[in-house]
């Protein structure tokens, strides 16, 4: 099957908003892509990431049922990317089985990091909630480098609460809070915190 032309896409860039019709389905080839939702309050929380050899949920079901996005999907970092145009997708699901396989084992990965999504918010408090964001976001140097707003955006709370619980796990000497960065002290604490094989 042929290729579509790679696109690029700059780092904040959006590539989809409720609302919005799908022009395709996306393939990442280098960079994330993450997919956020919106409720009515105001709140939003990340529904999950899109990197190479994912696919999105969002885009999947729309092209599937022929609706248009109930979510947003930002470029984390700067992108490239292959869209194949809804008729092309078709083509490949019904045609190319090694693709068929392929969407299948990605979308039943994907309901399975939807699944913990959801017994996170409904069953876990926000120690853990926000110990395994810290362990799903820290670099090699130790470092997670996110606001308290974009903190909360990841585990679906407030600013107020992970500010609060910051300043908890820096007492406890957890991590140490600088602007706009928090250096992990301790990352064997926040696992025991996250619970075990969870983080």
């Amino acid at each position: 099957m042929p290729t579509s032309p790679t696109i690029s896409v700059p780092q904040g860039g959006v590539l989809f908003r409720p609302g919005q019709d799908c022009g395709g389905f996306v393939v990442v080839h280098s960079g994330t892509v993450r997919v956020s939702l919106t409720g009515e309050n105001g709140r939003e929380i990340v529904l999950y990431r899109v990197r190479p050899g994912d696919i999105c949920l969002q885009t999947f079901g729309c092209l599937v049922r022929g609706t248009s996005y109930g979510a947003e999907g930002i470029a984390e970092t700067d992108l490239l990317i292959e869209m194949i145009s809804p008729a092309a997708f078709q083509a490949r699901v019904t045609n190319d089985p090694a693709f068929l396989h392929m969407l299948f084992a990605a979308v039943a990965h994907r309901f399975a990091d939807l699944e913990r999504l959801v017994e996170d918010v409904a069953l876990t408090g926000i120690p853990a909630r926000l110990a395994r964001a810290l362990l799903r976001l820290i670099d090699a140097s130790g470092t997670v480098t996110a606001t308290q707003e974009a903190l909360a955006t990841e585990i679906g709370s407030a600013r107020e609460v992970i500010s609060r619980q910051l300043t908890g796990f820096a007492r406890s000497g957890l991590i140490t809070v600088g602007r706009g960065a928090i250096h992990v002290l301790a990352p064997d604490g926040l696992r025991a915190l996250a619970g075990t094989g969870l983080a």
